[in-house]
């Protein structure tokens, strides 16, 4: 049973930490974008080293208080906020953002877990080379939180998500014990591989504090393209012949609904849709190349072989860095306009990539015979992972829609358990989707999680109530 924050232990705290580590609780740390959870309290404390997060761990693992780790605050899936239960000791890792060491000859950066995703990015950029997690959110989000969630983003297709990016962590662990597993090796075959078992674990079974991870040649060109598809269908072979002719060239292949541009027109924010009509389907290529390769000139051959085979039937190659940028302000823009919409309820689900258009097509069928909704489906079709959001009509709110809100989500999530997808493709488990998880799991998987939870965390007090029960 844990206990809510003591005096008692807040003296503990402040003998082994300094005053600038005490922090003023304010809404911000108690909110999460969709506005689904709003915590009720607890004690903020932003420590400045891996030393003083040990402090604070071992302390509320002594006293049996839980500890909620904060990243960015960008997650979606409630992993950040507690509602309910016993006020918890919340650790931020705001001031611990030091890039810590960029080797470009061994392809490793070396930063701490409260370093910002853009600032990675430019640190990598600095020295030639790329760090290739890419996400709306970059510009907030936090390694930690990145490698917490195993975040995907639109570079998965060529890269991999968070835990391919990964070489090594630092972590305190939920005795408060540090584990130094810091390194730049590629192989490290010395028995359980706790980095893994951290990177997704969503701050249940420790806190990361630091990471190395992997960095990539930059690409001497790059190119994209919208390209007008007939269906879904459509762009799965499109996807396949651009494998053909690209091969890892290919970085991103992103599928557009109508309804994402609908959107953006009726809500913004502002963005340049450079077709006169909004295309039932497009998609948007990203394309980076090396040895002379010319981007602009591999596009045009891809459009016109999709043209011959009647694949595509209208696109657009960006002629400029600049109008890549326009096209991927696009793709980034229309999470920001389904916001502004409000979604009866958000999913971010994969399938096996060649059943996508099923899916597609049998999730529409299904929530048609519920009721009238609009759905915003667009993604990173090129791993399978697609964010289908369903909304209420024009002129309607979501809180019109709350009593059908679990119903509309059983129906997607059932679907896409049925095809041999998953419930959650890039966004984590939470404390949103705690019951799918239940629901849908492997029970051989939950059970062994569950040993894993009670083996580190006999306490429970790693983000209580978040992806295990």
């Amino acid at each position: 049973m844990l206990n809510s924050v003591s005096d008692a232990l807040r003296g503990t705290l402040a003998k082994a930490l300094p005053a600038e580590a005490f922090r003023e609780l304010t809404p911000a740390y108690l909110e999460e974008p969709r506005g689904r959870y709003k915590g009720a309290g607890g004690l903020l404390l932003a420590p400045s080293s891996t030393q003083e997060v040990a402090a604070i761990v071992a302390a509320c693992n002594a006293a049996k208080v839980g500890v909620i780790p904060y990243g960015g605050g960008t997650g979606l899936v409630g992993g950040q906020v507690a509602e309910t239960g016993p006020m918890p000791v919340i650790v931020s890792m705001e001031r611990m953002t030091a890039i810590r060491d960029v080797n470009p000859v061994e392809n490793v950066l070396v930063c701490e877990a409260g370093a910002i995703l853009q600032s990675v990015q430019d640190a990598a950029d600095q020295v030639g080379r790329v760090f290739p997690l890419t996400l709306a959110s970059q510009g907030s989000a936090r390694i930690g939180g990145n490698l917490a969630t195993n975040a995907g983003g639109v570079n998965v297709l060529r890269y991999g998500n968070m835990r391919d990016l990964c070489l090594g962590l630092e972590a305190v662990l939920p005795d408060g014990s540090t584990w130094n597993g810091l390194t730049p090796l590629r192989k490290n075959n010395t028995g359980y591989d706790l980095r893994h078992l951290l990177i997704g674990a969503e701050g249940t079974l420790g806190i990361i504090t630091a990471a190395s991870l992997k960095l990539f040649p930059k690409p001497e060109g790059a190119g994209a393209a919208l390209m007008v598809v007939n269906d879904p269908q459509a762009a799965l072979d499109l996807l396949a012949l651009a494998g053909e002719q690209l091969g890892q060239q290919v970085s991103a292949f992103e599928l557009i609904n109508h309804m994402g541009l609908d959107f953006l027109k009726e809500t913004g924010p502002e963005t340049r849709v450079p077709f006169e009509a909004a295309p039932e389907w497009m998609v948007l290529v990203d394309v980076g190349t090396f040895g002379g390769a010319d981007p602009e000139a591999a596009l045009e051959t891809l459009f016109a072989e999709a043209l011959e085979r009647g694949l595509v039937s209208d696109g657009m190659i960006a002629q400029s860095l600049a109008q890549r940028q326009e096209f991927w302000n696009i793709r980034e823009n229309i999470p920001e306009a389904n916001r502004r919409v409000g979604s009866v309820s958000s999913h971010d689900i994969s399938v096996p990539i060649t059943r996508i258009p099923e899916f597609i097509q049998r999730g529409g069928q299904a929530l048609a015979q519920l009721g009238e909704f609009r759905i915003n489906c667009f993604g990173h079709v090129g791993d399978g992972n697609l964010h289908y959001n369903v909304f209420p009509p024009k002129g309607r709110n979501r809180a019109d829609f709350e009593a059908e809100r679990s119903k509309v989500k059983e129906i997607v999530h059932d679907l896409t358990h049925a095809l041999g997808g998953s419930i959650s493709a890039e966004h984590g488990i939470g404390r949103l989707k705690v019951g799918d998880l239940q629901k849908y799991g492997d029970p051989a998987k939950l059970a062994a999680m569950q040993a894993i939870k009670a083996g580190l965390d006999p306490n429970g007090i790693m983000n209580p109530g978040a992806v295990v029960r």
